[in-house]
């Protein structure tokens, strides 16, 4: 016999989707049947929570008690780059290996990394920038006019300043 359902334990699941979209309930049913939700509900309030992403791909957290969920959405730093460049919302079906070539600009980037900060492997902030200034490289966009990685070496020769708070 499998131990008895505690209604008060709290489960957290997490799930990738893309913003806007009722994503795919054949993903969702595996996760949620044996917890007692309906997944298409649920596929329903990720839509809903997600609809400021719309078309980025986003991380949910889910976190279900009682037979309810909640959902958290957990953007990347691609999904907030996408989101700072204001590209309209484009059809992944049609459109393939898209690149990005807008232009931020520095304080874009470093409003980004205090966003990400806690989620960051780097110790200290100025890390936190290079970081999302790699994922400029890896989504495409220039920063300021500039390539990425020429912003990089400036502040690892200490021509640009990075502010700490």
């Amino acid at each position: 016999m499998p131990p008895k359902f505690d209604p008060s334990e709290k489960t957290v699941v997490f799930i990738r989707v893309t913003g806007g979209e009722t994503g795919a309930m054949s993903s969702l049913a595996p996760k949620l049947g044996p917890l007692g939700l309906s997944p298409k509900k649920v596929g329903d309030d990720i839509a809903k929570s997600t609809q400021d992403w719309k078309g980025l791909k986003v991380t949910c957290r889910l976190t279900i008690q009682n037979r309810q969920a909640t959902v958290d959405v957990i953007p990347s730093a691609s999904s907030f780059l996408i989101k700072a460049l204001k590209e309209p919302p484009r059809d992944r079906k049609k459109e393939k290996n898209i690149k990005h070539l807008g232009s931020l600009a520095f304080d874009d980037v470093i409003t980004i990394a205090r966003k990400m900060r806690e989620r960051s492997c780097a110790r200290d902030f100025t890390g936190t920038v290079k970081e999302i200034l790699g994922t400029c490289v890896s989504i495409g966009c220039s920063v300021d006019g500039q390539s990425p990685k020429s912003v990089i070496a400036k502040i690892d020769a200490g021509e640009i300043d990075v502010p700490e708070k």
